[in-house]
């Protein structure tokens, strides 16, 4: 009898497969044609967002209604502002077609309300962080390596702000850090990384203050209703956002490709969600192909779970967030996570990779 062979250790998996490419062209050759065409008349969709949005501030500026009825109503207002602004990253990305003047157009009423400039997203999103996926201290959108903090310690106190630091107010990250590490990539990464040169940052910046005047302006209009026009729908809609920005690549491994199977990570949602959120949730799908439209990314996930089952990691959502506030921010090394202000607390990806495969389903 035949000795059983033993399957390879989790350990010696390579992450960053150089295949993303030929991954691509299986897929585009396999899956229906019509599953990467531009669809435009998605567009429709801004119709009843941006109704239910100035339907609901008009509703608490003019009814006056009691504060419940009024909070009820911002976390709906705050909700819708988030989903626009899922649907707007797809526009940015030009799975809806269009020329780049309409792109901006539905970028304004996306990103405006989070004070991002449409042309600063699309070259911060759309060329340097998909360019440079979970890439060592590259990626903008990535707290990087245990190096960068060694270099400038002062930058440790910055990790305390985040999730999984252990910290009382981190827990209030995602109500504000969208806008917040927008402004941190605007104001400082964007004047010194080589990725954004050519970009006109003046006249992002400026442009910011356009958005943020536009708040004080409704703030003002709206007096002490502030709290309810102003303040939490723009937690909700930061809140919304980075619920899965943080969750598609923080749990993932630094890879010396960029290949999305290895350094994104999809996650698992209720299909009433899935639907509203325009499936942001299929991140694995987006990164191979930014410019198709969400809803044929269900396509592209079943495949991958079909033909590499091993490899395609789909977490719950809900698991994503709790693992998210539990494990560190900062790479010690491209399967490690660590704790700067801890150097004890490390905490191994590798495990999650066998436990969340599709394959192990």
């Amino acid at each position: 009898m035949n000795a059983a062979v033993k399957p390879e250790p989790l350990e010696s998996v390579v992450f960053g497969q150089a295949d993303e490419r030929e991954l691509r062209d299986r897929m585009k050759k396999e899956l229906p044609a019509d599953t990467f065409k531009a669809k435009p008349w998605r567009v429709i969709w801004f119709l009843p967002l941006q109704m239910v949005i100035w339907g609901g501030l008009a509703t608490i500026l003019l009814a006056g209604l009691p504060w419940y009825a009024n909070l009820g109503l911002a976390l709906v207002v705050g909700h819708t502002i988030g989903c626009q602004a899922l649907l707007a990253h797809e526009v940015m990305h030009g799975a809806l077609g269009m020329s780049k003047g309409w792109q901006n157009f539905f970028g304004w009423l996306g990103f405006g309300p989070l004070i991002v400039p449409p042309e600063f997203w699309r070259k911060w999103h759309n060329v340097v962080h998909h360019g440079n996926t979970n890439s060592g201290d590259t990626d903008p959108d990535s707290f990087g390596t245990l190096r960068r903090y060694k270099v400038d310690p002062k930058q440790k106190k910055f990790t305390k702000l985040a999730p999984g630091s252990g910290t009382w107010y981190s827990y209030f990250f995602l109500f504000y850090s969208f806008t917040f590490h927008a402004q941190l990539v605007l104001w400082f990464q964007a004047k010194r990384r080589k990725q954004f040169k050519g970009f006109n940052r003046r006249k992002a910046i400026v442009q910011s203050f356009v958005c943020v005047a536009a708040w004080g302006v409704l703030a003002v209009l709206s007096g002490p209703l502030a709290v309810f026009t102003v303040l939490v729908p723009f937690m909700i809609a930061n809140a919304l956002g980075q619920g899965y920005i943080l969750t598609n690549h923080f749990l993932r491994p630094q890879t010396p490709t960029n290949n999305p199977l290895d350094n994104s990570m999809s996650l698992r949602v209720g299909p009433v969600l899935d639907r509203l959120h325009f499936r942001f949730s299929h991140h694995i799908e987006h990164h191979f192909f930014p410019k198709m439209s969400s809803n044929m990314a269900p396509r592209v996930r079943e495949w991958l779970e079909e033909h590499h089952g091993d490899r395609y990691m789909a977490m719950p959502h809900s698991t994503a967030l709790k693992m998210l506030y539990s494990t560190p921010r900062v790479y010690k090394s491209p399967t490690q996570l660590v704790d700067p202000n801890r150097p004890e607390r490390v905490f191994d990806l590798l495990p999650l990779q066998k436990q969340y495969a599709a394959s192990a389903r």
